[in-house]
């Protein structure tokens, strides 16, 4: 089995109760149109969250770049899928963490063409 779908999945095996609500109500949207994969294996990069018919990918950070040790892999993969015209929505763990309805509406705002952080 190819190294990146045995780490998709154990991840996915071991994503937190938060992330799971927020899974949860991603899903749901499945009856709206948007079909997200969780723990994606794509291009060669694992994806948090990826909506492929809508090109959005969001991605769940454990802390903010500039502490970021990841951040170089990050950016890259980021380029990546911004070439290929995906639209990335970063969120931060203790979001989630805190509250996964909001990263939730975050998520839907990103997917009507707003931008939240902006």
């Amino acid at each position: 089995m190819d190294d990146r779908i045995a780490f998709a999945r154990s991840l996915r095996k071991n994503m937190t109760q938060e992330e799971a609500k927020l899974w949860v109500r991603l899903r749901a949207w499945r009856s709206k149109g948007y079909h997200f994969r969780r723990q994606a294996p794509i291009d060669g990069y694992v994806l948090d969250f990826v909506c492929k018919s809508h090109k959005l990918i969001v991605e769940v950070d454990g802390s903010q770049h500039g502490e970021d040790r990841g951040r170089a892999h990050d950016e890259k993969r980021d380029a990546h899928f911004r070439a290929k015209g995906y639209r990335i929505a970063r969120l931060w763990n203790a979001d989630v963490n805190q509250d996964p309805d909001a990263a939730a509406d975050t998520v839907w705002a990103f997917l009507h063409g707003e931008n939240p952080f902006a």
